[in-house]
């Protein structure tokens, strides 16, 4: 074990990723949580004798990191990996149409769902075909593309407003909390090219089948404990400070605790609060990143209502709709999650008034509802689930890096380069536990995983039917 010590201030997805190098490596690893679990924005709860997640979280087969992640904490074998993309998007009114990936190089893999998607007149089926083609060719690198939103764009591209929020939200709205219109188009281009047009098998759908809970926080927390990390609940931090013995103090409760490094991997409106005056970080523009609320809605059945493990709706309220009976333990029956991204007009309402408008919405897109039994119906609410993702917000999301010796930033809400997603959360707490083993001067031992790092993604078939 190293003499040097580290803290790590936050136990989300990007405080874990971290915790875990950093032990790996020898640091003698302090991992300090306000609340009283672990998991950041991925927990779970028991409700009603279930196990509830606090919304339905996704992954895709290019999020590499995350898959990285599960193989180190061992979970990997309690995820359901696609083994090629299978997308029902139903209306109310015109039935299903499937987007399924085909064993082509792409773009083709996804020419011929596209080409028969009902829900687009044919000539925008063709225009929609050209435009993932143009997303293609921009420059990830070029800073431009953030002062731009993705909706103004694609109108650019000659893409019929009604269409932006129609077909083009129902990739961009889940995976950056932001309608497709305002998205920031840096944000929407990572996810088309990485997602759709580097890999045939990039887009594949990935989500756990225990609760997140099990998934996450659980086999994190062992791991660490076995190699000696210690972990702190209820423990906020009050301040962090340069000096003492050692390069950074932090004020908890019971007084100081003074390391080499700290790695804060806390929502951005927390770290501003946190980030001292030095550490070059301006923290009134970090506040600007602003938020995006996500709304669940849980509903279960006393029996089976939707032959399909998830699906997207169009032409009606409901996003995606999700089949959450296995992982909550439900015997019979079933429960279905209902995620509305971009939800903040939803905050405050009633539940009576969001049942009285989903209900019957669900009960259009799946037609045996209407001989079931409701058997409960609630709701779950992230009102900070992620920063505002729209154009603009790439300049105030900062580095790994600050001015302040020995202080690291984490978090999906970081310059990751990616949408604010597990994937992007992992990279940053990753990115933070490299930078401080590298200026502590101290290798960092052995590889998470067999995946290729980097934005090469694997493309394999890989592990599924879970």
């Amino acid at each position: 074990m190293s003499e040097a010590k580290v803290a790590v201030v936050g136990g989300g997805l990007a405080g874990l990723a971290a915790a875990l190098d950093c032990q790996r490596a020898g640091l003698a690893t302090t991992l300090l949580e306000a609340r009283p679990r672990l998991g950041g924005a991925t927990w779970s709860t028991q409700r009603n004798g279930l196990w509830v997640d606090n919304g339905q979280h996704v992954f895709l087969r290019c999020c590499v990191a995350y898959r990285e992640f599960l193989d180190e904490l061992g979970v990997s074998d309690q995820v359901t990996l696609q083994p090629r993309l299978a997308l029902p998007v139903r209306s109310p009114t015109a039935g299903t149409a499937w987007l399924r990936a085909q064993p082509l190089p792409p773009p083709l893999h996804l020419a011929g769902s596209l080409l028969r998607f009902r829900h687009l007149p044919f000539l925008e089926r063709i225009r929609a075909a050209r435009i993932v083609r143009r997303l293609g060719t921009l420059d990830l690198e070029d800073a431009a593309l953030d002062t731009r939103s993705f909706g103004s764009w694609l109108e650019a591209q000659g893409a019929a407003p009604e269409h932006v929020d129609r077909f083009w939200d129902l990739l961009i709205r889940p995976t950056v909390n932001t309608p497709a219109r305002d998205a920031s188009l840096a944000l929407a281009t990572r996810v088309y090219q990485t997602g759709l047009l580097e890999g045939a098998g990039n887009a594949d759908i990935g989500w756990s089948t225990v609760p997140l809970q099990a998934l996450h926080a659980d086999p994190a927390a062992a791991k660490l404990r076995a190699r000696g990390a210690e972990i702190r609940l209820r423990a906020p931090v009050q301040s962090i400070e340069a000096g003492g013995s050692r390069q950074l103090r932090l004020r908890v409760a019971d007084g100081w605790l003074e390391v080499d490094a700290v790695v804060l991997a806390v929502p951005h409106e927390q770290a501003a609060a946190l980030l001292p005056r030095d550490s070059g970080v301006d923290a009134a523009d970090v506040l600007k990143l602003g938020r995006s609320a996500i709304v669940n809605l849980h509903a279960v059945f006393d029996r089976q209502v939707m032959e399909t493990p998830l699906l997207a709706g169009i032409d009606t309220p409901l996003e995606w709709v999700f089949d959450r009976s296995d992982s909550s333990g439900l015997e019979q029956g079933q429960y279905l999650a209902i995620t509305l991204s971009a939800a903040d007009r939803y905050l405050g309402r009633p539940l009576r008034e969001l049942r009285g408008q989903f209900l019957p919405a669900l009960a259009e897109l799946l037609p045996p509802i209407r001989n079931a039994r409701l058997l409960h119906f609630f709701s779950t609410v992230e009102r900070a689930a992620t920063f505002h993702q729209v154009a603009g917000s790439a300049a105030r999301r900062p580095g790994t890096r600050t001015r302040c010796r020995g202080l690291y930033l984490a978090g999906a809400w970081t310059n990751t380069g990616w949408p604010a997603t597990m994937e992007g959360a992992v990279r940053s707490g990753r990115d933070a536990a490299g930078a401080a083993l590298d200026d502590l001067g101290i290798a960092q031992r052995g590889t998470i995983g067999s995946r290729e790092r980097g934005d090469a993604f694997s493309t394999g078939e890989g592990r599924s039917g879970r």
